[in-house]
């Protein structure tokens, strides 16, 4: 599990994120770029996966047609997609990738999907946010 960690640590260096908290123990990196939208930007490396997750905002269930919004757009997503946490209250941002074989390449197209939805959908996400 050491050598996965420390592969995807020195990937995220080399595309020059910056590494806000590194857990070594539990395979866990934190990283910020608040020029692209990423804050608390969580990569968990979960032999074989590395799972990549963002919370973008919390949800109710007091405005439904959200939902369906969030469905239809995770059909534009190049990577990754919107989900909810186990509580049905956070919109997350989630993607996985096999560590294997995984290589500098999928990572940024996987990163930069997320700042890419970020940039396009952020007029609808902050309505979102203040619907609720």
């Amino acid at each position: 599990m050491t050598n996965s960690f420390d592969k995807v640590k020195d990937y995220v260096t080399e595309l020059g994120h910056s590494i806000v908290l590194e857990n070594k123990e539990d395979s866990i990196l934190v990283i910020e770029d608040e020029s692209v939208g990423l804050k608390n930007f969580v990569l968990g490396c979960a032999d074989p996966i590395l799972i990549m997750e963002q919370h973008i905002l919390d949800v109710s269930d007091k405005h439904p047609g959200i939902f369906k919004k969030l469905l239809q757009k995770n059909r534009d997503i190049i990577h990754g997609a919107f989900v909810l946490d186990e509580t049905g209250e956070k919109l997350i941002f989630r993607d996985t990738l096999q560590i294997g074989t995984l290589d500098i390449n999928e990572l940024e197209g996987s990163i930069n999907s997320l700042t890419l939805l970020l940039s396009e959908y952020s007029d609808e996400l902050i309505q979102f946010s203040q619907n609720n």
